[in-house]
């Protein structure tokens, strides 16, 4: 399938395809792991443990900044086997609180990319997390007038796609979903019918790995760069 037949609705994710997001959320972790040196666990030991308190407090807290704060406890109290004080709570607190700090950092090209995109296809937002980390994410970045409905929500599965699809009166097969995630952007789209364009960011969370994702699909698009959605598009 070709990107160059007409594609009526672009679908963007937004945490790591507009904007920078797991990078931040990196630095955040590397201080933590700097600060809590466990006596006889390596750093890789360390990170392990908390990437799977990860993985359980997703399914239970959601996606975000609040999440990963909630992790970092849980991390420090299962590696000491005992509660933090408060002394050890506040540091953990002012290292998360980087996040909710740091202003949006748009990925290069992207304004310009949707500029260009913008009256040509009809263009949807669909990001994963937190309600009012999201929006404030997204009001910080300036890009909200760039498309015509946006989509908060808990989780991006299959069953996403497909209210989505439902609720937009979408035909699959004409719509793209871009994003840098292949197991809640491309593996979800494609299995609701719809296509995908793969924009690769180095540095998308580790749970957002998907090996099940056939790279041989000719319904997904790979590209390098983000501004790369103008020769295809």
């Amino acid at each position: 399938m070709s990107a160059t037949e007409p594609a009526q609705v672009l679908i963007f994710d937004a945490d790591d395809t507009l904007w920078e997001n797991n990078v931040l959320f990196e630095r955040v972790i590397d201080d933590f792991l700097d600060w809590v040196d466990h006596p006889t666990l390596g750093r890789e030991q360390t990170r392990k443990v908390l990437d799977d308190i990860e993985a359980a407090n997703a399914v239970t807290h959601g996606y975000g900044a609040k999440m990963l704060l909630q992790s970092l406890h849980d991390c420090f109290e299962k590696l000491n086997e005992r509660t933090a004080s408060d002394d050890e709570r506040a540091r953990i607190e002012d290292l998360a609180g980087k996040l909710i700090r740091h202003e949006v950092e748009l990925i290069p090209g992207v304004t310009e990319t949707l500029d260009a995109l913008r009256g040509r296809y009809r263009m949807l937002l669909l990001t994963k997390g937190d309600l009012e980390e999201q929006q404030r994410k997204l009001d910080a970045s300036g890009l909200a007038p760039h498309f015509d409905s946006i989509h908060i929500v808990p989780e991006k599965n299959v069953d996403t796609y497909r209210a989505l699809i439902a609720e937009q009166d979408i035909e699959p097969a004409t719509a793209w979903m871009i994003g840098n995630s292949m197991k809640s952007d491309i593996g979800p789209a494609r299995a609701a019918g719809m296509n995908a364009v793969y924009v690769p960011n180095e540095h998308t969370w580790v749970l957002e790995f998907d090996d099940s994702v056939n790279r041989e699909d000719d319904g997904v698009l790979f590209i390098e760069t983000f501004p790369e959605l103008l020769k295809h598009f």
